[in-house]
């Protein structure tokens, strides 16, 4: 249950609505994030700090995020009940977690939807996050500079700077990051991406696609959103995934060349905020480069 403080400042922003119910959905870094139900029987996703981060506040991101989504009117992510900087209230998504075994047109179209939205740079007009880690979005007309310098090399740092991987998977990120321009293209138009899609932030229920969560968008290459998804190989991303989303936005014909290249980002990111195991995965990755 909901300590009685939080408790109160959240009936207050629900216009003192009663808070009959919750549960803990979770707790990581460090932003407690509960199901709710109130006194007329409403459900609702509430997120607060267990402990504030005055460096960066991922819940104001994430609620600035969601208010950008609400301008297309699309039912496709939460929608914000209340918020200030302490507390994002959002509309609950029924789901129960039932996935299809082939991707059907409704995340298809989802996820065309988004990547179809363009922009002349690459960033975004605000900072966002990712597993409550600051995304610096700042604009930038190069995309391999964008790429190295705000996603690759970023969290590449962050993990030298606290736990190194071995010398050896150091020595193959420093050549790709050196050669970065000679794997990924150098302009690909920026689409507008989710910026965390993974198999736990897309909701189903009944095996039909209902929603997206946690966003940390900005306007990036499209096709790495793509590499993170097939990274994981969730069910429902049946084989002919790459060539239904063809139909909609052309794929380069190289790409699976590079898309280890993405997914490494991905691992990484793994590595510095949830487990050291992918460090091995990360390795795994750089060998496939043959670099």
């Amino acid at each position: 249950m909901i300590d009685n403080i939080n408790l109160n400042a959240i009936e207050k922003l629900l216009n003192n609505r009663k808070i009959n119910n919750s549960k803990l959905l979770s707790d990581s870094f460090s932003i407690n994030c509960y199901q709710i139900e109130t006194s007329d029987d409403k459900k609702f996703i509430v997120k607060f700090y267990k402990e504030r981060n005055n460096k960066f506040n991922a819940i104001n991101a994430e609620s600035k995020n969601l208010k950008f989504f609400e301008k297309f009117k699309q039912n496709n992510f939460p929608k914000i009940k209340a918020c200030n900087d302490d507390y994002l209230i959002m509309t609950y998504i029924e789901n129960d977690n039932e996935k299809p075994l082939k991707i059907n047109l409704d995340l298809l179209s989802a996820i065309i939807f988004l990547h179809s939205q363009k922009n002349k740079d690459y960033g975004f007009s605000f900072d966002t996050q990712i597993g409550g880690l600051k995304h610096y979005n700042s604009f930038e007309n190069n995309w391999i500079n964008f790429f190295r310098d705000k996603r690759l090399n970023y969290i590449y740092e962050l993990i030298n700077q606290t736990n190194p991987m071995d010398r050896q998977i150091n020595k193959k990120m420093d050549l790709l990051l050196n050669k970065l321009d000679n794997f990924i293209p150098n302009n690909p138009k920026p689409r507008l991406l989710h910026g965390d899609m993974w198999e736990g932030n897309i909701l189903f229920n009944n095996k039909k696609f209902v929603g997206f969560i946690d966003p940390g968008s900005f306007f990036g290459h499209n096709e790495m959103e793509i590499a993170y998804l097939r990274w994981f190989n969730p069910n429902f991303l049946d084989k002919d995934f790459l060539s239904k989303y063809e139909n909609y936005i052309k794929i380069d014909k190289n790409y699976l060349e590079y898309e280890t290249v993405y997914q490494i980002y991905y691992c990484l990111l793994n590595v510095y905020l949830w487990d050291r195991s992918y460090v091995l995965n990360t390795k795994q990755l750089l060998n496939k480069l043959k670099i």
